[in-house]
């Protein structure tokens, strides 16, 4: 590692534990007036020079107040004769809820005067909304693989253990993953040949980290088609979805 690079890592690193510890003076102090940052939060030009950007840490400082985190975990630097870039992951955000999520951050630096200075900073989270539904549709792709294969443990990869599940059949509700287990096992014990479930229409919606999806189940037991209607919802806890609750049913006729 070369001097310009610890150099650079220093100040990153002491602008990170300022910026934990409120200490506004130390957060600004190796920044060039001229600063342009692109912040989580608009305006969606930037904020531009150093009066604005010092305006931008008192209210931040107060939420970090509440017992967030802001933690370096990765870091990198790539270094010139005069002009330098940084990327690094932090953690940033409550302790129970940042999950795998990461706040992104790359920094700019120029040589002034013998000393580096931050000229750009750009922060921002990465977009998990079209995630979180590729996830839900993943699991139901798994679920379809794992009935096929008959495997029960896989299954119930995807499910709570306090789970509450509306079946087709009594009695009026199955609550915990153990009850629903055995529900699982009658159905793929039903017979020795095939058994099929697909829901070939799901529609999924994501709200933070709460998911609900519904469509019609198709299954089949030895060839023969069956079709019921299914609303599921899921959690994300620790940063993996999990199925919570589910509603199957079949119309009734008369």
């Amino acid at each position: 590692m070369t001097d310009a690079k610890t150099e650079i890592r220093d100040l990153i690193e002491r602008w990170a534990v300022a910026v934990h510890a409120g200490d506004l003076a130390t957060v600004l102090a190796d920044h060039g007036t001229d600063i342009v940052m692109f912040d989580v939060p608009p305006p969606y030009r930037g904020v531009r020079g150093i009066d604005a950007y010092r305006e931008t840490w008192p209210p931040f400082f107060q939420w970090q107040a509440q017992g967030a985190l802001f933690e370096i975990g990765e870091l990198d630097v790539v270094e010139g004769a005069d002009v330098a870039f940084a990327y690094a992951l932090l953690k940033c955000g409550m302790p129970d809820e940042i999950g795998e999520q990461r706040l992104r951050l790359t920094i700019g630096l120029r040589r002034d005067d013998g000393r580096w200075v931050v000229v750009h900073e750009h922060h921002s989270f990465s977009d998990d909304s079209g995630a979180g539904e590729d996830d839900i549709r993943a699991i139901h792709d798994r679920w379809s693989d794992r009935t096929a294969a008959k495997d029960l443990d896989g299954l119930m990869a995807d499910i709570a253990d306090d789970v509450v599940s509306y079946e087709h059949q009594a009695p009026l509700q199955y609550v915990g993953v153990d009850a629903v287990r055995e529900s699982c096992r009658q159905g793929l014990e039903a017979t020795d040949g095939t058994v099929t479930f697909t829901v070939p229409d799901l529609t999924v919606r994501v709200a933070g980290d709460l998911a609900v999806a519904w469509g019609l189940n198709r299954t089949t037991l030895d060839g023969t088609e069956n079709w019921s209607r299914g609303t599921r919802v899921f959690a994300r806890r620790d940063g993996r979805w999990q199925m919570i609750h589910q509603h199957v049913s079949f119309p009734v006729d008369g």
